[in-house]
């Protein structure tokens, strides 16, 4: 009897604590602008537990890039994972900064109508993007730039939602070409579409990382560090683990196993391992930023960005930042 009662107080201890510990961890959102491989290390971090291993519950809510800027000032969202839309933000004024990059360059791809062989062909023509100032848009934008074009002048450009939306578009030819990310890119080129160019092939450039509001960085800048640890994790699983990411695409991204593949060979080299933030890249950022705002000051690099919690994480991690 003594036996069954110490094994029954056993089993109780054991529950309690681990309800204990489900109490205990914080619980984030973060936003992203679609479940692709774009923003795969956020839904890698859930579905693999490395939230969890941070005494983290995370939600991951997808949102239109103005819509999850204006959640992330206002502390209605804990984090997004848009870049350059927190970087554009925080030079509004807006209470919001960037804490680490898990992109140097982005994914993003021209997909052109079966006529056009490149994006040269594409001067007088409609570009298909899914929010004007969101992370495609600006992708399109300098690749068109890199490719001799001015998108300014020599593209028209409509914003037409999801990437389903733009295939269609697409094959409907309302517009000639479209920016996509994987696995959008394969669907793309099985309907007949080409890719006219990848955007990192052309210039690397911070797109996917970490961004949070002020008020998070004063008064919980230990859940701030543990996130960027999760994600940290999640981007090196990415780059070590060929069949478990592409299984993890499939769930998080529902697409097929043959999309999740192209998807991951095509773009897993430009998640980096540690999470630094590239300093000219972050630079070519505020660049952009300042040309797209109209502004006639200069910007402080501290203005948008804060990799104080960054480097304490990559110390905890045994990881030597760039």
């Amino acid at each position: 009897m003594t036996k069954m009662l110490w094994a029954a107080a056993a089993i109780v201890g054991l529950v309690c604590g681990v309800v204990g510990q489900s109490a205990a961890a914080d619980k984030i959102r973060i936003s992203v602008t679609n479940f692709n491989m774009s923003f795969l290390p956020s839904g890698l971090a859930v579905k693999r537990g490395f939230f969890k291993e941070e005494g983290i519950e995370a939600e991951v809510i997808r949102m239109n890039a103005n819509v999850a800027i204006t959640a992330l000032a206002s502390a209605d969202t804990d984090y997004t994972m848009i870049f350059g839309s927190v970087v554009r933000a925080a030079i509004r004024g807006l209470p919001v900064k960037v804490v680490a990059s898990f992109i140097d360059g982005s994914t993003h791809a021209l997909i052109g109508r079966p006529e056009f062989k490149s994006a040269k062909e594409l001067k007088g023509k409609t570009l298909g993007i899914q929010a004007y100032g969101a992370t495609d848009h600006v992708a399109a934008l300098m690749m068109l730039k890199q490719l001799g074009l001015d998108p300014e002048r020599d593209i028209k450009v409509v914003a037409l939602g999801s990437a389903p939306a733009r295939l269609s578009a697409l094959k409907e030819n309302i517009v000639e070409v479209a920016v996509i990310s994987p696995p959008g890119d394969e669907e793309g080129r099985k309907m007949g579409f080409n890719v006219l160019a990848r955007a990192y092939e052309l210039f690397s450039f911070p797109f996917v990382g970490l961004g949070t509001n002020a008020k998070k960085l004063k008064e919980k800048p230990d859940e701030v560090k543990r996130t960027i640890k999760a994600l940290i994790k999640a981007n090196r699983f990415i780059r070590q683990n060929r069949e478990g990411t592409i299984q993890t695409l499939v769930d998080w991204g529902r697409t097929t196993p043959a999309l999740a593949a192209a998807a991951y060979d095509s773009a897993f080299k430009v998640y980096n391992l540690d999470g630094s933030i590239p300093e000219d890249g972050l630079l070519a950022v505020i660049d952009q930023a300042v040309k797209e705002s109209k502004l006639t000051r200069q910007v402080a690099v501290s203005e948008v960005a804060d990799t104080t919690l960054l480097r304490e994480a990559q110390k905890e991690l045994g990881i030597k930042g760039r």
